[in-house]
Formats: C-alpha cells, sequence, structure tokens
C-alpha cells in the first residue's frame, strides 16, 4: 500500500542500550513494517531484548556474520529467539567483510561455498527446536540465486534501486511471488530540508562501504563504472579525503534516500516499485545521532 510505513533499521550502541529498548518501543506503536539490527555490537542480545519488549513488530539480524560463532551456537540462539517471539524472528545471515573480519581474528573463506553449508549445518542440528526464517545477505547474482534455493528471505545494503530489477531476476518466479519470501534492502536515509548537508551525511556513511571491493565491483555491475574506477585510484594514492567528493549524485540518489520527508516518502515508493517489498531504512540525521535521526523519521511517517 502506498501509505505503508518501512521497516527500521536499529543498534544498540554502549550507553544508549535501555534508550534503544524504548525506541523500539515506539517503533512498534506507531506501525512501522519491522525492526532489523545490523551487526553492530551484538545485534542478537539486542534481538533477544527485542522479543521481549515488544509484542507484535517483525524484527530480525540483518546481518549476523557466520564466521563470528559455530553453527551450533548460533542455531541454539536463533531457535530460542524463534519460540520466544511468537515466531516474529528472522535470521539474517552473511559473511561480513574481510576489514571486520580481520578485526576480529575470523578468517573468511568462499562465500558462496560456506554459506551452504551454515544453512546445512544449522537445519542438521538436533534437538534444538524449530529454527526461524533465514535470510541470507545478497549483493551480487550468484547469492540471489544461493537464497531463492535454500533460505526463505534475502536482504540488500547499499543496493542500487535503477539495477535491483536485473539482480531480482536471478531469483526464481515463484519465490519473488511468494509474499513470505523476505526482500529487503537497507538504504541510509537522511531526512532533512537541507538536501546538500543531507547529501554530505550519507557520502560520509558510505565511505567506509566504497572502500570495500565487493561493493565496488556490485556498483560497477549497476552501471558505475566511472565513479568506482576513480574510487578505485583515489584509494591507491591513500587519497581517502577525496572519496566523498568522486560519489556522483547520480549514484548516491540511487543507493540512498535524502532530503525533506515529502521527497523521501517519494522514494521509498520507488523502492517497492523496484521490487523491494520491505524498504529499510537506515537514518542519520544532519543535526545529531541515531535518536535524533530516529525522531526526525517518526515526524516524517506521522
Amino acid at each position: 500500500m502506498p501509505d505503508q510505513k518501512p521497516a527500521v533499521s536499529l543498534a544498540a550502541l554502549p550507553g544508549r542500550r535501555l534508550a534503544t529498548l524504548e525506541i523500539a518501543r515506539q517503533i512498534e506503536a506507531r506501525g512501522f513494517a519491522g525492526i532489523y539490527t545490523p551487526s553492530l555490537q551484538d545485534n542478537m542480545s539486542l534481538c533477544l531484548s527485542l522479543a521481549h519488549v515488544t509484542k507484535t513488530i517483525p524484527f530480525g539480524t540483518t546481518i549476523a556474520p557466520i564466521y563470528f560463532r559455530t553453527p551450533h551456537d548460533w542455531g541454539q540462539a536463533a531457535a530460542y529467539l524463534h519460540e520466544v517471539s511468537g515466531g516474529r524472528f528472522r535470521f539474517g545471515i552473511g559473511v561480513s567483510h574481510g576489514p571486520t573480519l580481520k578485526r576480529i581474528g575470523a578468517n573468511a573463506g568462499k562465500p558462496l561455498a560456506d554459506t551452504r553449508k551454515f544453512v546445512e549445518e544449522l537445519r542438521a542440528l538436533p534437538r534444538i527446536g524449530q529454527l526461524p526464517p533465514i535470510t541470507l545477505a545478497t549483493l551480487r547474482q550468484k547469492m540471489i540465486a544461493l537464497a531463492g534455493e535454500i533460505a526463505e528471505g534475502m536482504v540488500f545494503a547499499n543496493g542500487a534501486r535503477t539495477h535491483m530489477q536485473a539482480s531480482l531476476g536471478a531469483l526464481p518466479g515463484a519465490k519473488r511471488r511468494d509474499p513470505n519470501f523476505f526482500i529487503g534492502c537497507m538504504t541510509p536515509t537522511t531526512i532533512s530540508d537541507d538536501v546538500e548537508a543531507a547529501k554530505a551525511v550519507n557520502r560520509r556513511t558510505l565511505t567506509g562501504y566504497v572502500q570495500l571491493p565487493n561493493y565496488r565491483e556490485y556498483w560497477k555491475e549497476a552501471g558505475y563504472v566511472e565513479e568506482m574506477t576513480a574510487i578505485e585510484a583515489a584509494i591507491a594514492k591513500g587519497e581517502l579525503d577525496r572519496l566523498p567528493s568522486l560519489m556522483s549524485d547520480k549514484w548516491l540518489a540511487d543507493v540512498t534516500l535524502f532530503g525533506p520527508a515529502a521527497k523521501v516518502r517519494d522514494g521509498l515508493a520507488a523502492w517497492r516499485e523496484a521490487g523491494i517489498t520491505t524498504p529499510i531504512l537506515v537514518p542519520s540525521s544532519v543535526g545529531g545521532n541515531q535518536m535524533q535521526a530516529l525522531d526526525e523519521m517518526f515526524r516524517a511517517f506521522a
């Protein structure tokens, strides 16, 4: 429906964890479509709290990195959350990124093979109870196809809207038409009447992502070869301060939402038209932190 509210990305940062739970209650009370927790801090702990402080809203991880814990450990936690939440929890998994894995001392393997093996091992665990629906983190078409084969959903982060139809072409038609198959996209969003300031915030948000080779390859596939090639040249020269200036307005408008509330709401409708059935806004603010950004989002969708 045109007036349907989006889902919201929510993280519980140190010092704001109790406040985050109160925000979660507000997200539910205001009728948003879901709460999804990024791989920032311990998102499974946040989901455990969400199971108890909310009553009806769907929630889940987007994503839990598969290399952080064993399948047995992940499976026990996911099955517990599924049961105590009354089936509202969705287990989003992915391989994360090289720099993140290096920071914690984990080793990346082969994303497709490792994801398939992880799901197989998860579903083979004995005596853990019923597992929740599984969502795969996706960008390129092979992982999308794998999601259609072995999972109950898929989720992009920083996907390109104009490329979405091509991406979703890798998904079996039956899954595209299945209302129970989750198709989400986490989209950086800054709501402000100062459009240039909002664009600047989103460029800062994406500065780390453009330094990741897998994202650059995806955005090249989406048609942004010139931008990504220039960014690669700047990275090679160590000119990281130039990266925001190399992110074109066209590219930024394709992978983020920014500007006045009405413009953001129109952009949300365009994402749904592109095939994303559960848009997930990742809010930032020109004038404050996550809490300020969420307040701005509440007012935009009041």
